[in-house]
């Protein structure tokens, strides 16, 4: 009998190869019916598995900390009759909980709704948020490349301070929260909503706001909230969105820190300014308009009432 000899660096590479390769660890579903079950399923989900909420009211504050990944998402979802209410603090905190989806709930009865912090990519998806002392869903201290789409947020600030904003991307007098990339799209923002409809804060960039329908009849002017979108941060584009109710303008730029507000795009924009009363009164009023600091309003924005759709030439 002729035996054949392997090479030793064949022979190498086949004792190193295992027999077999453990399966990877089947994703979880994670049924929940009780707020102390959501609490463990918040801390004990891995990546890829779901939390599903069953019908009901979940009371408490929820919080979680475990980081997904991009292919492995941590999916929290129910239907609008999942209700998480919270008496005081933040309905749903993701602090860390990268790569997290959030889709279908309710959240209502907190300080602030859904607060993500220190979290990439997360996603928030069909939620609703409603009736707290301030806003609704906040990105921050470098949650970038967020989404919340197809959700409804109204009812916020309920604390008068003129807190309340819908969406809140970044942080107010700082440039080293960047929050940058986050996208806010097919929502419907309003009614009673007491802060703009979206704050996007300087330090953070490329921020998109696309094909949302904003109320602001709850802007109340108390932290010089008197548009639908305010936009501080840099290269943000605002598109086909649909705006009724302001106390003044429809869509505002600013430059709270020198370099910031700068290269934000409008485009596809619909306002209606019907019984507005403040000062200007324009649909799109670029406040910090100068050669370094370039806005674009392009002539596909319209609006209905006011004095005007803006105070820079069209593109």
């Amino acid at each position: 009998m002729r035996r054949h000899l392997l090479a030793p660096a064949v022979l190498a590479a086949a004792l190193a190869t295992p027999l077999f390769t453990a399966p990877a660890q089947a994703a979880t579903t994670i049924e929940v019916t009780t707020a102390a079950q959501l609490k463990s399923a918040l801390t004990a989900a891995a990546p890829g598995d779901t939390i599903h909420l069953a019908d009901g009211t979940y009371t408490g504050n929820f919080k979680a900390y475990t980081a997904a990944t991009s292919a492995a998402r941590i999916t929290l979802t129910g239907s609008s009759k999942a209700v998480l209410t919270a008496g005081g603090g933040y309905g749903l905190h993701l602090d860390g909980a990268a790569y997290w989806t959030v889709r279908g709930i309710t959240v209502t009865g907190g300080q602030k709704g859904i607060m993500i912090d220190t979290a990439r990519g997360v996603l928030v998806d069909s939620v609703t948020v409603h009736d707290l002392d301030m806003e609704g869903v906040h990105f921050r201290n470098s949650s970038s490349d967020g989404t919340i789409r197809n959700s409804r947020i109204y009812d916020t600030g309920h604390d008068g301070r003129g807190m309340g904003e819908g969406v809140y991307v970044g942080t107010a007098n700082t440039l080293s929260d960047r929050s940058d990339g986050v996208t806010i799209s097919g929502n419907t923002i309003g009614p009673g909503v007491g802060g703009e409809n979206v704050d996007i804060k300087e330090g953070t960039t490329g921020a998109r706001v696309i094909g949302n329908t904003f109320d602001g009849s709850g802007l109340t002017g108390a932290n010089y909230d008197d548009s639908w979108v305010d936009v501080k941060g840099n290269n943000v584009l605002v598109e086909n969105n649909r705006g009724t109710a302001t106390t003044n303008d429809g869509y505002q730029t600013h430059t709270q820190q020198t370099g910031w507000g700068c290269g934000t795009v409008f485009r596809g924009n619909q306002s209606d300014l019907t019984g507005a009363t403040g000062a200007t009164r324009l649909a799109i009023d670029v406040t910090n308009a100068s050669a370094g600091c370039p806005t674009t309003v392009t002539a596909t924005n319209t609006v209905t009432g006011g004095r005007g759709l803006t105070n820079i030439p069209l593109t």
